[in-house]
């Protein structure tokens, strides 16, 4: 390989590994039963509850196993990429972009603490931890939502680390 070509050549990113997984991520917060059954309010803030929810429950299983330690790292880092792609396109501009992330980034920060302690604690602790951290319809139970997320992790836990960094969530 020449000089130049090594100057000029695009190095692989290292994200690309997780890139499956985010994007399974993205799909089940998606997932229409979360709103439509299970009460999420369908909407910017609902979604970004969803999306941290689920990303929660998948940061929690990764911190099971060593070897997941850096491809988490990955994970989050394409959720701050994915955050700053949404803002830019709600044309949030380059001056405060950055402010508008890095409070994303802290609230879900708090989320994954609240969550990881609600998986942990039972039924009453996640319940507890979607009251303080969901926006959900004035017709919908937090029960409701934690129970989804309870079933969300134990796919997630009958899930090996070579299938869960492909994207490929057991049934």
């Amino acid at each position: 390989m020449s000089l130049l070509q090594r100057i000029f050549s695009s190095k692989p990113n290292s994200r690309e590994a997780v890139r499956l997984l985010w994007q399974t991520v993205v799909d089940e917060a998606r997932r229409p039963e979360w709103y439509a059954r299970l009460g999420a309010t369908d909407s910017v803030a609902g979604r970004f509850d969803m999306v941290t929810a689920v990303l929660s429950a998948v940061l929690v299983r990764m911190e099971s196993s060593e070897e997941l330690a850096v491809p988490s790292v990955m994970l989050t880092e394409l959720f701050v990429a994915d955050m700053d792609g949404q803002l830019r396109e709600f044309g949030v501009g380059d001056p405060v972009v950055g402010k508008h992330v890095g409070k994303l980034v802290g609230a879900m920060g708090g989320r994954l603490a609240g969550y990881r302690e609600g998986l942990a604690g039972g039924e009453a602790a996640l319940a507890d931890a979607v009251r303080r951290n969901f926006t959900l319809r004035s017709d919908a139970d937090a029960d409701t939502i934690a129970n989804g997320l309870k079933a969300w992790a134990g796919r997630l836990a009958r899930t090996g680390d070579e299938n869960l960094l492909a994207g490929s969530i057991a049934a």
